[in-house]
C-alpha cells in the first residue's frame, strides 16, 4: 500500500452544525459571508487532524448560484474570504506545507447535471472562478462532477493555470456503474483522461456505492496507470435534493461513525488509491480516524 495524501472533509455540513445562522441555499457560502473566522477554524480543525489538503469553501460562490440565491455582487468578495480563511488556517495550525485546493463545483446545482448550461456557457463561468482562485491554488479540485459535459468544461478552464487537476466523479447511490447523470462512470473517466488530469476521483456518493463503482473502474484505472482517490458522503440519500432548496432535506447516517469510515479508507487504500478524505456529513473525527488508520497500516 502506498503513502495516501489526505484530504480534508465536509465542510459545509459541519458549519451547519456550528453556525447560529439560518440555513440558506447558499449553504456554506452565508456562512463564508457571515463568519469567515468559524470557516477559519473548521479548515485549521481539518489540518490538525490530518488533512494535507484543505479545499476553499467556495462550493456554492458560482454565477450561477449567486444570481439566483443571492447577488453575483458577491462572488469577490466570497473569494477573497475563503482565501484569506484557508491561508489564516494554514498559519494557525503551524502546518505551512498543507495544500490549498481550489474548488470548480457544478455550476446550478450538486446531483442534478441535467438543470447545467451549453458547454461555451459553463466553461465561461469556469474560467470566472479559475480566475478568482489561481492565487490560491495548488490544485484544482473538479468536484461532484455528474456529467461529462461540466467535468470537460471545469478541467478545460483549469488547464491554462498549469497547476495539477483532480477531477472527482459523483456516482449513482442506486446505479454506482452510471454517473449522477446517466452516463457511465467507465465513459467518463476514458473521456476524461483524454485531458490528462493528474487524478481522477469517486466523490460526495456513499462508501457502498464508491465501492461498487471501484469495482466497475479498477482494471481500468489500474492499466491505464490513472491515479486515483476518493472522499465518500454520510449522507442517507441525496434524492430529494434540488435546485435552490437548503440541505434541510438530508439526512446524516448515524451508522458511519469515524472508525467505521476508516474501515472504507483502509480498503480504498489497498486497492490502490493515494488520496482520500471525506464529504458532506465526514467530520474532522472521521479525518483523523483515517489518518491514524493509514499511518498504522503503513508502520
Amino acid at each position: 500500500m502506498k503513502n495516501v495524501t489526505i484530504l480534508d472533509g465536509g465542510m459545509g455540513q459541519e458549519l451547519i452544525k456550528r453556525t447560529s445562522r439560518k440555513l440558506t441555499p447558499l449553504w456554506s457560502a452565508d456562512v463564508m459571508l457571515h463568519e469567515p473566522n468559524l470557516v477559519r477554524d473548521v479548515h485549521a480543525e481539518f489540518i490538525n487532524n490530518g488533512a494535507e489538503v484543505i479545499t476553499l469553501n467556495t462550493y456554492t460562490a458560482t454565477p450561477q448560484r449567486l444570481t439566483r440565491d443571492g447577488s453575483i455582487e458577491l462572488i469577490a468578495p466570497l473569494h477573497s474570504a475563503a482565501i484569506k480563511a484557508a491561508r489564516e488556517a494554514i498559519a494557525q495550525s503551524g502546518m505551512p506545507h498543507t495544500k490549498i485546493a481550489a474548488c470548480l463545483p457544478p455550476l446550478v446545482a450538486s446531483y442534478h447535471p441535467d438543470d447545467s448550461m451549453p458547454f461555451e456557457e459553463a466553461l465561461s463561468s469556469y474560467q470566472e472562478l479559475v480566475d478568482l482562485q489561481k492565487s490560491a491554488a495548488d490544485l484544482f479540485l473538479c468536484e461532484t462532477m455528474s456529467s461529462i459535459k461540466e467535468a470537460k468544461a471545469a478541467c478545460t478552464a483549469a488547464q491554462k493555470t498549469e497547476k495539477p487537476i483532480w477531477i472527482a466523479f459523483s456516482v449513482s447511490d442506486t446505479e454506482p456503474a452510471l454517473l449522477r447523470g446517466g452516463e457511465r462512470i467507465a465513459d467518463a473517466i476514458k473521456e476524461l483522461s483524454l485531458l490528462e488530469p493528474q487524478m481522477i476521483l469517486l466523490n460526495c456518493s456513499r462508501p457502498e456505492a464508491i465501492n461498487a463503482a471501484l469495482n466497475e473502474t479498477h482494471s481500468l484505472l489500474v492499466e491505464n496507470e490513472i491515479p486515483f482517490g476518493v472522499y465518500a458522503n454520510g449522507f442517507k440519500a441525496v434524492d430529494e435534493l434540488y435546485p435552490g432548496d437548503t440541505v434541510e432535506s438530508l439526512a446524516q447516517r448515524k451508522d458511519l461513525s469515524p472508525e467505521k469510515y476508516a474501515e472504507y479508507a483502509l480498503e480504498w487504500a489497498q486497492q490502490g488509491a493515494i488520496v482520500i478524505g471525506g464529504c458532506c456529513e465526514i467530520s474532522p473525527m472521521h479525518i483523523k480516524a483515517v489518518s491514524e488508520a493509514l499511518k498504522r497500516e503503513v508502520n
